[in-house]
Parts: structure tokens; sequence; C-alpha cells
């Protein structure tokens, strides 16, 4: 993904496939490096691991910003921290993929014909469905118009959403409680943040209708997760697309990996050639740079 010579004439470069969630396997791992880069949130950093890592002098994170990274402890510790650039488009691919998937059963559909099977549901068609957007920030705006162009009524809300906002971005303003009431697709591009987290709990989703898919690429707390289980489970709501979870990797037996009623993938929305490209080769420069200017040239 990108060119590595910069840093591997200057440094050892050693690369870890697998995810290490104990606290005390993680610092064991990490010890021996000035430098980690990690990819977005897959592996946190937090106060009491950084301050475990006496060797470490630079983290270099994929993306503009990662909020599982403890910035306040990084600059105590005297770690610089960089990021890099990004692209949302393939987040707003994604959630297309899962929207679509989510309305017409391609998951089962698809597992039937492997299994010597034929047509076993019947799909939900987007046009003249609503759809509605919570957060029309940068994904959301795209995501609006892509669902204008499959003839959807796109509907918007959030907490600082104005109606003349939402014009400009191709979608009618509703208020809260009837946004989530009215949506055939309802799907999540907010910031996790502590006004957003749980944002969609119990009343939201039982406020919903019996028929609506709820598609979430965002961040996994905004939707209350134990709270969506029961409602996929009771039929609250028809069903789910899901990228992101409380808890990444999901855990084993979770039963967000076995509902019939769930499409779930493992947080890949950024995961695309072309953001990729742009990660790695920002990546390498920002620790390239960091090495130049700690005598390491």
């Amino acid at each position: 993904m990108a060119d590595w010579t910069p840093v591997t004439t200057r440094a050892d470069v050693t690369a870890f496939s697998d995810h290490a969630a104990d606290d005390d396997e993680l610092v064991a791992r990490l010890e021996p490096f000035d430098v980690v880069f990690v990819m977005r949130e897959r592996t946190p950093l937090p106060r009491n691991v950084l301050e475990r890592l006496t060797r470490l002098r630079m983290i270099a994170s994929t993306g503009p910003g990662n909020a599982s990274i403890d910035m306040a402890a990084a600059e105590e510790l005297g770690i610089h921290v960089s990021g890099t650039g990004g692209s949302v488009s393939s987040t707003v691919e994604l959630t297309w993929a899962l929207i679509l998937a989510s309305a017409r059963h391609l998951v089962a559909e698809s597992r039937s014909i492997a299994e010597g099977g034929w047509q076993t549901t019947v799909g939900l068609e987007l046009d003249r469905k609503v759809l509605g957007v919570l957060g029309l920030g940068r994904i959301g705006t795209r995501i609006a118009r892509i669902g204008a162009a499959f003839g959807m009524d796109v509907v918007a809300w959030s907490q600082n959403l104005t109606p003349d906002a939402a014009a400009e971005a191709g979608a009618r303003y509703l208020p809260r409680e009837e946004f989530f009431a009215t949506a055939d697709v309802l799907t999540v591009h907010l910031k996790l943040s502590e006004r957003s987290r749980g944002l969609i709990g119990a009343a939201e989703l039982a406020a919903m209708k019996p028929t609506a898919l709820l598609v979430n690429t965002s961040r996994g707390p905004i939707v209350d997760e134990a709270a969506l289980i029961a409602a996929l489970e009771s039929g609250a709501i028809a069903g789910a697309g899901v990228d992101v979870f409380d808890t990444e990797p999901l855990p084993a037996g979770h039963p967000l990996r076995t509902m019939a009623n769930v499409t779930a993938t493992p947080h890949i929305g950024y995961v695309a050639d072309r953001a990729y490209g742009i990660f790695f080769r920002d990546g390498v420069a920002a620790i390239s740079e960091w090495l130049d200017g700690n005598g390491r040239g």
C-alpha cells in the first residue's frame, strides 16, 4: 500500500496481524518499540497502557483522528501522535451495501443458492420509501443524495440540524419523534460523543416501524446494543445492517454474529484500496519525518 523504504532503511519494522485484547499482552508486545503505527481504533491506547510503554516516543495512527488514543496522556508522557488523510467514499459505499443487502436479504438468498436452494424471502423495494439520515455531515449528506437517486423520500434529524441545513443537503427536516417513527430505513452518521452515546435506545427503537431497517456504520455505542438486540429478537424492527460494535472484535458467540435479521460486517467502512493507500502513504511520511527530527537519518 506504500513505499516503506524511507522507514525500513533506518528502522526495523515488525507487523502484527492479530488482535491483542488484553492490556498486559498488548504492553508486552509493544514494549520494545520506539514507534507504534496503529490502524484507527483497532488497538486502543489508553493511559494505563501508555504509561507502561516507557520506550514509546511516537504513535502514528491512520485517519485524521483516533478517539481510542488518550491524547492527554500521550502529551504528558512526551509521545508524539500523528494522523493521516483519508477518504469517506468507502464508508458511504459500505453503508449503501448494507442498506441494499438488508433490504433484499442478500446474505440469506446467497446462502440458499450455495446450499442448493432457491428464493426464500421477499425483499423491500426502496423506491418511494423513507430514508432517515441521522447526521448530515460529510458522509450523511452523500448518503442523502444517493437515497434521492433511488427515489426515496429523504428525511433527517440530529441535535443541531436546522430545516434550512437539511434542505441544503437534499433532505427534509423532521423533529426527533417524527423522524424515528417515519423512517423505513434509518442510517446513522454521527460522531461518537457523550451527547451521541446511547442516542438510539429502547424508546427510539420502539418508536420505529416494525418493518424498518437500522444501519450503523458510524460507531457502535451510538446505538444501545442490548436494546437493539431486544428489538431485533422481538420484531420491533425488521432488521439491521451493522459494521460497528461496542466491543471490537465482536466476541465469539455474540448474538449479532448469528441473528437471521442482521447483516454484520467487521468494521470495514474505511477498509478499501484508496483509503488504505492514503493511510499508509501518509503514515510512512509521518514516521520518516519523526525519524528525521530525532537524529535517525
